[in-house]
């Protein structure tokens, strides 16, 4: 698709009452406390945008179909409207993210033979698996099982979980997160990575990585809710549905497939190569682990359709007026899941009303503030990254072939999910210990008559599952608002409350086609933690300040690398 991509036409009246309330007056949301400088943040308008963009006409806003090209006309209309300027590729509005898609359809079999003895898996049941080659089927012939424990060689922590074991040919079996996610003192693993802070080694995303670094041919992750962070139906949500940044034929990864296997799955797997998975969870924690050979083989075929799909990051500024060159970057992604199999209401877009619509919408919301503020010295970039439910997709293509370069990017402020609860006491920080930027949150939070409170379930490792990661680990500082990341202190209710609206989303609508627009949703919690964003970015593009890295921090010595370019 072009970089400057025309308004469709029949968008048009879809779009007219969204383009006259870009320039209207706020519709503030009654008993939000206004903190000095703080914007108006419309509950209407916040609203009025999750209501389209969730709406069946977006089709669930997928890379690479119909619901993404109203998406992307949309987005640009309302940035219009607001008066923006384009900050995409060649002076328009968007960047080409072109990537992978694969989708595996029906397995003509998926098994694991012991003895002679042959068990069949139950697709989506005791095993989820995709891939992200181009192969019109994806084969596994008898490909030995091999038991890793978590997998990880962290030489700068003395950790390796491989001992020098040859994985070409085989199917490695991993358990998630980090050797220390359940250690005690005794064990080895002990103190050795985050604690129950995840550290990337605990990632999903790495397993398959170095998996693939050493020639497997699948790779296999055992379910684990506390672990992961997520039920099986999160795990099973992309229908076999998967995406990469396209990759020359040298660079595809050596897996043929990719997945998980549920728990109950695994459990048999171990017992009837008679070993026992839960002692083995335990083993996994020495330092002396050694990889077991499970005395079982994986076999798979698996028809793959594949295409290269052209997508699009949508990119807007306000320019600076004194510093232009240093940008101060908002976050939010656009897409969701798109089209799956009808729920129990029958609904069968999975539309990501939360899940990322109001982050978009909070952006909106953002812009129109700054454009009703005197003009910024630094510019202000908003970025409507692509592919974020794929991997991050759109944001690591932008970070590694950023508009803006990144040693002149001050920081990158990502809204990924908001509580719509209600107003908090608190405001939920994703990754302490990481950033300056975190010291502001919490002083600006005062103001506002608010704590903060660290994320409750570190483990699971927001940090590393939105798309301001994809600038972190290139340096830019960060900072995340989600409001999954622990249970929000409610006004009405208290954390009991904030607790429940928590296993509420993740438990049943997240990636699912229940994370709808609803008229319950109260959303002044969101107003103040879209404000609070407002604020700590105003005050980064009307200074010289650029946020820091902690000492603690794995991503310090990166932007120290570049910090001649900041002097």
């Amino acid at each position: 698709m072009p970089s400057r991509f025309p308004l469709p036409r029949r968008l048009a009246p879809l779009l007219a009452p969204f383009l006259l309330a870009a320039f209207a007056a706020p519709a503030v949301a009654q008993g939000v406390p206004s903190a000095p400088a703080a914007p108006d943040i419309s509950a209407a308008n916040l609203a009025d945008t999750v209501r389209t963009l969730a709406s069946d006409q977006f089709q669930g806003r997928a890379p690479g179909t119909v619901g993404e090209e109203r998406t992307i006309g949309y987005l640009i209309g309302r940035l219009q409207a607001l008066g923006l300027e384009p900050a995409g590729t060649d002076g328009g509005w968007t960047q080409r993210v072109p990537l992978l898609h694969t989708r595996t359809g029906t397995p003509e079999w998926l098994r694991f033979d012991r003895g002679g003895v042959a068990t069949p898996l139950i697709p989506g049941t005791d095993i989820y698996v995709s891939t992200l080659r181009p192969d019109d089927r994806a084969v596994v012939d008898a490909a030995p099982l091999v038991f890793v424990g978590y997998g990880v060689d962290a030489p700068e922590r003395g950790w390796d979980d491989f001992k020098g074991q040859d994985l070409k040919g085989k199917v490695a079996v991993f358990l998630i997160n980090d050797p220390d996610f359940a250690a005690g003192r005794g064990d080895d693993a002990f103190g050795k990575f985050g604690g129950r802070t995840m550290t990337y080694y605990g990632r999903w995303t790495y397993k398959f990585e170095e998996a693939a670094r050493r020639g497997a041919v699948a790779a296999l992750i055992v379910h684990d809710s506390d672990g992961v962070g997520y039920g099986w139906n999160v795990v099973t949500a992309p229908a076999g549905e998967n995406y990469d940044i396209l990759r020359a034929s040298d660079k595809l990864t050596s897996l043929a497939l990719q997945g998980w296997i549920s728990d109950e799955a695994a459990t048999k797997l171990f017992a009837g190569a008679v070993q026992d998975l839960a002692k083995l969870r335990v083993a996994a924690r020495r330092r002396d682990f050694r990889p077991v050979d499970l005395g079982t083989s994986f076999s798979a075929a698996v028809p793959v359709t594949h295409a290269v799909v052209e997508s699009q990051n949508v990119l807007a500024k306000i320019s600076g007026t004194t510093r232009a060159d240093e940008a101060v970057v908002y976050g939010a992604h656009w897409d969701a899941y798109g089209e799956g199999k009808p729920d129990a209401e029958g609904r069968i877009y999975r539309a990501g009303a939360n899940d990322d619509a109001l982050g978009v919408a909070g952006l909106f919301e953002i812009a129109r503030a700054f454009k009703a503020a005197p003009p910024p010295d630094r510019t202000l970039l908003f970025a409507f990254w692509t592919a974020e439910e794929r991997g991050l997709l759109g944001s690591e293509h932008y970070a590694a072939n950023p508009l803006f370069p990144l040693e002149k990017t001050v920081a990158n402020l990502g809204l990924d999910i908001l509580q719509t609860a209600g107003r908090a006491k608190d405001v939920i920080l994703v990754g302490k210990g990481q950033g300056s930027l975190e010291d502001d949150l919490a002083r600006l939070a005062a103001t506002q008559g608010r704590t903060v409170s660290v994320e409750s379930l570190p483990e699971r490792g927001l940090f590393f599952r939105a798309d301001h990661f994809s600038l972190a680990k290139r340096g830019v500082p960060v900072l995340l608002m989600m409001g999954i990341a622990g249970a929000s202190d409610l006004v009405d209710g208290g954390k009991p409350a904030g607790q429940k609206w928590v296993d509420d989303y993740t438990g049943h609508c997240y990636h699912q086609a229940c994370d709808a627009w609803d008229e319950s949703w109260n959303l002044d919690g969101a107003i103040e933690d879209i404000s609070l964003f407002y604020r700590i970015g105003d005050e980064l593009v009307r200074s010289d300040k650029w946020p820091r890295w902690k000492d603690s921090s794995e991503f310090r010595a990166i932007r120290e690398q570049s910090a001649a370019a900041r002097r």
